[in-house]
């Protein structure tokens, strides 16, 4: 009996098979009918064959297994067999071996030879390896054809389970069978392959290929179709992290494993759901089928969950017998692979980086790399600066790389800078993170320094380290990398790919730090200034008329550069400053100038004020001083046809006109006139003549005209320069002398008690044999630069260990008037033998920082010994006058002999009413008029008054230098007084120079010219192969390198800038000592208390950076500025203010300030004549020639002072008092 159809749809073939069977009652009792059609030859009472296709794949598998074992058992017996007989033979052939033609054994033949099995078994390895390329075609190909099988599958289980299928009109079966034949031609290659065959028999992969490939040749051949065991091919999920590891996806150790994890669990999952599925629709045989219930395969996937997961909700359950006792077993080893693989999977997942991904870079928006020492700390500093509101528009995206998930707190500030930052957690030495950050498209990489480390030299090997790496993987990328010791950056030259051409820089913080407090011994305050230059700060305004009101402003002041307009081709420098400085409010300190004959980028040097001999070019680059970006853009603007009326800088923007197409006749007597105004202002000492580099000083008789020796050398001054004692190192850039044994430079602390020493640098430093070295040298080469005439160098003297200077005298053995004295700073005795109280500056510094755990105690020993110096009574107040006004020398002047102390009115003698030998004070207000004499010879002075920069690690210990001031502690290092006032330093205040460096590297270089006192990439490249600086002969080339600014501070209240200390503008100062002197003011050194206009025992100074033009001068003021280097400094004085300015309110509790009613001949009011006129009478009263005798009577330039009785002081003092204390004109420069 046939079935009766009853159609859903009448529409084709294709619908007609998806129709629903029903059957009669009597077939209907027999489960065994399977749906069929009469378009399909199946067989006709639709009975099922589920068993022939079972036994396809049983027979094939234990038909194979026989064979091997039969294969086996039989070499076996043969071996055995074969193994008596072959001990007989083989002692023949031992005895007597056949020997071919050619002297070989056929033994040796048979072992050379390789038979065509071993042959095919090696290709057959070979497409199957992984290792080739073929293969892992071949591997991954198999993967996806399996995956693309299950897949079939999965569309077949929603069919019934055995159907009558016709081959060419089943798409899925085609597909399938195609898939099949593959899988056993790559099956043949493994059988081929296989060492054991048994073994691979036996495999995984093995039995599903035997459980699959047979039954799809048996539905072709039988016209039906069984979903029977085709679900096994969920079994090759397990293999998916082979793959993933053959395409180079997994690389890490937790990655495998994961994913092996889940490919078990899946793939376990998915096949015990294929067998609920078959069973549970299919039914008991024994029950004739009849216990079946439809399932869907995902019904039975979520049985299994919830049966693993022991939630079992009861909604869906196995009712076959089959299916039951399966569940059972599957319970036992499901529930333990799903509490032991869930967790484990959820851990790894939970402990994958979540930083781990990569960049995808932004068109148009460029992206550095920050890695190295990455903390809160470091990244808050690092973004405050370089994401500043002062900048232009910082279009540029920070990607930072560590090895460390952030902490909470980092991971906010990136969060809070998500637009601009993002973090990676990774390494810069592995390759494959440096591809994720993209660092080859990068702009540049950034590598911070972790400034407190314990040992720098290791801090340092581990960014070298960086750089080597990131070089390795791309040369090309430009690398700003701080480093801690100046002696480690000659590992940099190592590398081949470093090039500071091309923008690779080095920011040595010992180098930078030490040679801002060396510079604060010649200025003091100029570390501050610099410091808040390069770093960004936003105005604070204050409307009280207090300290921090004028400070604050200096503050925002920032140092940019900009490329100078057209407008200013061929005009001088001094020309082009005042310009900017008085029309466009900016402040121009230096330029980039084009030489061919420097070797520098691109042929381009760095000149800081040069003078007037530097005619500007056609795209020169300027660094100005200004308070935001836009404010510079106006030297780029300037056009002189259309801004010259203009009034308020504010309107001086971009112009419609080329400003280079000036008609040639106005343009030349645009330039006429200006340089008519500089030769009829001109009255600097070192003017340039262009002829014969002739030198003529103003303040001389114009017949008076002397070569320069150091331009035009004859050959008798080239005698001179070789015999002479005073030598430079190799590049004329520093004082050199011979090496000197530590024994000889050391003083005991009565030898130094019975020195007198005076006008010298104290430092103090705390170190032992295990403190690393913090390079002393970047302390004293400044101090010894060759811009310093030989009597002007400031001795030095170090108070320490010695266990710890030896170890740094290595690198100090070549400079000339350095002492050591063995003790503690902590030590009042060894403070008062080297004259403290004398001193022009004091330095504290400590290399035991970075010792200590704790932060607040890192500068324990540099704050203990600022207060024991403060708390130090002294008897000779000469020190209070003469460090307090630290006013600069005139070219020439020696302030160590007495002979020459006379300056600008500060006069030493002895004193006169006990004729004992203590210096006291003259003051004298005038040229014609002589104050009454202030003795103070008798007073206390307190250490307070030393001029003192104390080092500082951590910021916040800033609060415990002044015990007077109200900073509160929370208070940022450069709001607080004591960084005002320049006498403490923090090397924290150098991490601006990463950003600033990195927006322009010309920042750096004029930092370091400016601090260094002259260091160059070559000079860095010979200490790199010497470690010490090489002594040269004094040739024109290196003495040519002599010839640069240096900074220095100008005292107002008595020279040729007295008029204007008295009330003047600091436009008019700026203007005068510009034209007059070719020097650069950049800033005031003011008194705390100035502002109030009333005496003040208070001697602490603040300083203010670049001043507006109508700023008010008190008398008091030190400027600070750029000051040319003069050559005949020997031979020709100015009548300019020197080193040791008298300033009236910086006195001891004693001195009295003078008011300026007081003065004579000073009045308020500036009389327009009276400043024409004064240049004529310095220029009438210059050309006497005072002190004829000075080379007899001058004393040499040692820590001694030679002693006078009281009637040879008095008749000296007399003598100086009616001369005007105008500096004398020595002809000959002394030397030691």
């Amino acid at each position: 009996m046939l079935p009766t159809e009853e159609p859903e749809d009448d529409d084709g073939d294709e619908k007609r098979l998806s129709t629903i069977m029903t059957y009669p009652p009597a077939v209907r009792n027999m489960a065994v009918i399977i749906p069929y059609t009469s378009d399909v030859p199946c067989d006709a009472r639709g009975q099922r064959m589920w068993w022939a296709f079972l036994a396809s794949s049983m027979v094939t598998f234990f038909g194979g297994l026989f064979i091997i074992l039969l294969w086996r058992t039989f070499k076996y017996l043969w071996t055995v067999c074969c193994h008596c007989k072959g001990k007989k033979k083989n002692v023949q052939r031992v005895s007597n071996p056949a020997v071919l033609g050619d002297g070989v054994t056929k033994a040796a033949v048979a072992v050379s030879e390789v038979g065509w099995m071993t042959s095919v078994k090696d290709w057959a390895g070979v497409m199957i390896s992984a290792q080739t390329l073929t293969g892992r075609v071949l591997v991954v190909l198999v993967f996806a054809l399996s995956i693309g099988a299950l897949v079939i599958y999965f569309i077949d289980s929603s069919k019934p389970i055995e159907s009558c299928q016709q081959f060419d009109k089943d798409y899925t079966l085609q597909i399938d069978m195609a898939f099949n034949v593959f899988f056993l031609l790559y099956f043949g290659l493994r059988f081929i392959a296989a060492n054991d065959k048994l073994w691979f028999w036996l495999e995984v992969n093995s039995v599903v290929d035997f459980f699959t490939v047979p039954p799809v040749f048996v539905s072709v051949y039988l016209n039906r179709s069984w979903l029977g065991l085709r679900f096994l091919r969920a079994l090759r999920l397990i293999q998916f992290s082979e793959i993933l590891q053959f395409l180079n996806i997994l690389k890490t150790s937790n990655s495998i494993k994961l994913v092996n994890l889940c490919s078990i669990f899946i793939s376990t999952w998915l096949t015990a759901a294929g067998f609920i599925h078959l069973v549970e629709n299919s039914g008991d045989p024994w029950e004739n089928f009849q216990n079946s219930q439809p399932l869907s395969y995902w019904e039975c996937v979520y049985l299994l969950m919830v049966t693993m997961s022991t939630v079992g909700y009861g909604d869906v359950c196995a009712k076959t017998t089959l299916g039951r006792l399966f569940m059972v077993f599957f319970i036992l080893g499901g529930l333990a692979m799903f509490a032991s693989y869930v967790p484990e999977i959820i851990e790894l997942i939970g402990n994958r980086k979540k930083y781990g991904g990569s960049y995808s870079a932004v068109n148009g928006r460029k992206h550095i790399v920050v890695c190295g020492h990455i903390t809160l700390e470091s990244v808050s500093n690092f973004l405050k600066d370089f994401l500043h509101k002062d900048r232009d528009d910082v279009n540029v995206e920070i990607v930072f790389l560590h090895n460390i998930s952030p902490n909470l707190e980092l991971e906010a500030l990136f969060k809070r800078h998500f637009t601009q930052v993002e973090f990676y957690q990774g390494s810069v030495l592995n390759p494959h993170d440096l591809a994720r950050v993209k660092i080859e498209s990068a702009d540049a990489c950034l590598i911070l320094a972790n400034k407190y480390c314990a040992d720098p030299d290791a801090e340092d090997a581990s960014n070298i380290m960086r750089v080597i790496s990131i070089k390795n993987y791309h040369p090309k990328i430009r690398i700003i990398t701080q480093m801690l010791q100046y002696h480690n950056k000659a590992h940099l030259l190592n590398i081949p790919s470093w090039n500071w051409k091309e923008g690779d820089d080095a920011i040595c913080l010992a180098e930078l730090k030490l040679g801002f407090i060396a510079q604060s011994c010649l200025a003091q305050g100029l570390s501050t200034m610099l410091a808040n230059l390069f770093s960004m700060r936003s105005y604070i305004k204050i409307e009280e008329d207090t300290w921090q009101k004028y400070y604050l402003e200096g503050v925002a002041n920032e140092m940019y550069t900009e490329y100078l307009s057209s407008a200013f081709v061929g005009l001088s420098f001094p020309t082009i400053c005042e310009l900017c400085y008085v029309k466009l409010k900016l402040l121009l300190i230096a330029i980039e100038y084009k030489s061919d004959q420097r070797e520098s980028r691109g042929g381009k040097c760095t000149l800081i004020n040069p003078g007037n001999h530097v005619k500007m070019q056609e795209g020169t680059l300027g660094f100005f001083i200004a308070s935001d970006a836009k404010e510079v853009k106006r030297a780029l603007f300037y056009c002189k046809a259309c801004h010259d009326d203009i009034t308020d800088p504010k309107r001086i923007k971009k112009c419609g006109c080329k400003r280079m197409l000036y008609s040639k006749s106005n343009y030349n007597g645009y330039i006429k006139s200006i340089v008519e105004e500089e030769q009829q202002t001109a009255l600097s000492p070192k003017k340039k003549q262009r002829n014969g580099g002739m030198r003529t000083s103003p303040t001389c008789s114009p017949k008076i005209i002397r070569h320069d020796p150091l331009l035009v050398p004859g050959h008798d001054q080239m005698e001179t320069m070789d015999e002479n004692i005073k030598k430079y190192d190799s590049t004329g850039m520093f004082h050199w002398c011979p090496s000197k044994d530590i024994e000889k430079v050391m003083l005991t602390r009565s030898e130094a008690a019975m020195t007198v020493l005076s006008g010298h640098v104290v430092v103090c430093i705390f170190g032992d044999v295990k403190s690393a070295l913090i390079g002393l040298r970047n302390l004293v080469m400044p101090l010894r630069a060759s811009n310093f005439h030989y009597h002007e160098l400031k001795p030095i003297v170090f108070v320490g260990s010695l266990e710890y200077l030896k170890r740094e005298w290595e690198t100090l053995h070549n400079f000339p008037k350095v002492s050591i004295l063995p003790g503690t700073p902590l030590s009042r005795a060894d403070l008062r033998a080297v004259n403290i109280n004398l001193c022009d500056m004091c330095v504290i510094l400590s290399a035991n920082q970075n010792n200590i755990d704790d932060a607040s105690l890192q500068d324990k020993e540099c704050i203990l010994a600022s207060l024991n110096i403060k708390s130090m009574q002294f008897d000779d107040s000469i020190g209070l006058l003469q460090a307090n006004s630290q006013g600069f020398t005139p070219p020439g002047m020696d302030r160590s002999s007495p002979e020459n102390s006379p300056v600008h009115g500060l006069v030493r003698k002895a004193s006169i009413t006990t004729g004992a030998n203590i210096p006291i004070i003259t003051e004298l207000a005038k040229t014609d008029k002589l104050l009454p004499l202030v003795s103070l010879s008798q007073d206390k002075s307190s250490g307070n008054n030393i001029p003192m920069i104390t080092e500082l690690v951590n910021d916040s210990n800033v609060q415990f230098l002044d015990q007077d001031d109200d900073d509160d502690p929370d208070t940022e290092l450069y709001l607080t007084q004591p960084f005002a006032c320049g006498t403490a330093f923090a090397v924290s205040v150098l991490d601006s120079l990463m950003s600033a460096t990195y927006f322009n590297d010309n920042i750096l270089t004029l930092i370091r010219t400016l601090v260094t006192g002259g260091a160059t990439p070559e000079l860095e490249g010979l200490l790199a192969e010497e470690n010490a600086l090489r002594g040269g002969y004094s040739t024109p080339q290196t003495l040519a390198n002599r010839d640069r600014c240096r900074v220095a501070q100008l005292a107002l209240y008595d020279g040729p800038f007295a008029d204007l200390g008295d009330g003047g503008c600091y436009g008019d100062l700026f203007c005068k000592a510009l034209k007059t002197y070719n020097m650069l003011c950049f800033g005031i050194y003011r008194l705390r208390d100035a502002h109030l206009g009333a005496p003040s025992q208070c001697t602490k100074r603040y300083v203010i950076t670049n001043p507006p033009y109508d700023f008010e001068l008190v008398p008091t003021d030190l400027i600070f500025c750029l000051m040319q280097f003069d050559h005949n400094a020997g031979q020709t004085r100015t009548n300019l203010s020197s080193h040791s300015t008298y300033c009236p309110s910086k006195k001891s509790p004693s001195a009295l300030s003078i008011p300026s009613s007081a003065r004579p001949g000073r009045s308020r009011s500036r009389n327009p004549r009276d400043k024409q006129n004064a240049p004529r009478t310095n220029k009438g009263v210059s050309d006497k020639n005072w002190y004829t005798d000075e080379p007899e009577n001058s004393f040499p330039r040692n820590t001694q002072t030679k002693h006078t009785n009281t009637h040879t002081a008095n008749q000296t003092n007399q003598y100086k008092s009616t001369s005007n204390i105008i500096q004398p004109i020595r002809e000959v420069e002394e030397e030691p």
